[in-house]
């Protein structure tokens, strides 16, 4: 496969969100706990998981997604079935060759950047953004769940115990 050095990070990134949104749902916040804010934070958790899988990233297949633009309301079921969509669109994009010098249009068609950087600003937007729900959790006192890549690595076999291969 052309972008398989892709395939960890882009899968973290999705495993990641939708990890932090099924955390969320768990807790059972009240509307209005689902409001708060913190200091430098985008919005509340669900203002702010709304925006990640928004802004996923993944019209890098240049097709949109019915969901980005749309009024329906963000909820814990609209954003774990919005995290899949961007999940299958991603994979789809990173089966074919990506053309690292194709100028990817972006704010509202006022400006390009190349693929390689859009991919780069997507993956790291994602990230500060759970953060900033991991940092809204945090004044709850509630321990946020572990997104990083090391987990996601757990999660899925691609890191192991080198003692345990030797056997």
């Amino acid at each position: 496969m052309t972008n398989e050095v892709l395939l960890d990070a882009v899968r973290h990134n999705n495993w990641a969100t939708g990890q932090l949104i099924e955390f969320c749902r768990a807790q059972g916040f009240t509307s209005e706990q689902l409001e708060v804010t913190g200091v430098g934070t985008y919005g509340g958790i669900l203002a702010t998981l709304d925006h990640i899988v928004r802004c996923d990233g993944s019209r890098l297949a240049q097709q949109e997604l019915d969901f980005v633009d749309s009024d329906e309301p963000a909820d814990f079921d609209n954003l774990g079935r919005w995290n899949e969509q961007c999940r299958l669109i991603w994979e789809d994009v990173l089966s074919k060759p990506i053309e690292v010098e194709r100028v990817v249009i972006i704010d509202d068609n006022t400006r390009g950047t190349r693929a390689g950087i859009f991919i780069a600003q997507a993956l790291n937007h994602a990230n500060h953004h759970r953060e900033q729900v991991n940092a809204i959790l945090t004044g709850f006192g509630i321990e946020p769940p572990d997104t990083q890549a090391w987990e996601y690595a757990w999660h899925t076999g691609r890191i192991w115990d080198l003692e345990k291969v030797a056997d």
